[in-house]
């Protein structure tokens, strides 16, 4: 098992990825915490339990980490999952509340997230952070603006943070997924379009091999970025886009 005890962290864990990534990590062998906002947690055990967390608030995010500690006394990997889309808007039409809304969901609990998990995995000499982007930040898309600038921000961050922490044994990475068939496709859309419609025509046509992203190709990469498998990974990026980068 790729993850064999290792106590990991996932954000926007009730999200379509997030929930996969939570059963394919318990399935290699992890014990899990999950954080998101919604109220109804799922049932928790001895290897996995849920928070509600609002992770653009730095004293839940660190009331959050100490509860996993308490629980585990340790954190090996952090996984931020948890994000918003922004549905095509021309650039004079992008609000200050829109732009700020979406920096502090996709950026700031990034920030927030890795800088908690930072005094825990330096006080171990190791652990494993992935931050997942976006393939818009390689090719974007018009109308994208607020939502591209924020993944962005959030790979030059990662990148700043994988030289900082590398004395430490801490690795950190992003992950940039393509157009993938999750809840959060029908936000790009927008609430205008048949989402079934933009799906085949716009998304799915945009990715050279021909199918949208599933969940479980994330989870794949993001459970091969934080074991042992990727000790000498840091400071990179991995496309998970059937191309669409190119």
């Amino acid at each position: 098992m790729k993850l064999k005890n290792k106590v990991m962290i996932v954000t926007g864990a009730k999200g379509g990825m997030g929930k996969q990534l939570v059963e394919d990590s318990l399935a290699e062998g992890a014990i899990v915490a999950g954080f998101d906002l919604a109220e109804n947690a799922p049932i928790s055990n001895d290897r996995y339990f849920y928070q509600r967390v609002d992770l653009s608030v730095e004293e839940d995010v660190n009331r959050a980490f100490s509860e996993v500690m308490m629980r585990f006394d340790q954190v090996d990997a952090l996984v931020n999952l948890a994000g918003i889309a922004q549905s095509a808007t021309p650039l004079e039409d992008v609000t200050l509340e829109d732009w700020e809304r979406i920096h502090k969901i996709n950026s700031t609990s990034v920030f927030l997230t890795c800088k908690a998990a930072s005094r825990v995995m330096k006080k171990a000499g190791s652990g494993s952070i992935v931050n997942v982007a976006s393939v818009s930040t390689v090719r974007p898309r018009p109308g994208l603006n607020a939502y591209i600038a924020s993944k962005g921000a959030v790979v030059s961050f990662t990148e700043a943070i994988a030289i900082e922490l590398a004395e430490y044994g801490i690795r950190a990475n992003v992950l940039h997924p393509g157009p993938a068939d999750t809840a959060m496709i029908s936000q790009f859309a927008g609430v205008d379009q048949n989402i079934d419609e933009v799906k085949e025509n716009i998304f799915k046509k945009s990715v050279p091999l021909g199918r949208l992203i599933r969940p479980e190709d994330i989870s794949t990469g993001i459970i091969y970025l934080c074991s042992d498998d990727a000790s000498m990974v840091t400071g990179t990026t991995l496309r998970i886009d059937g191309g669409r980068g190119l």
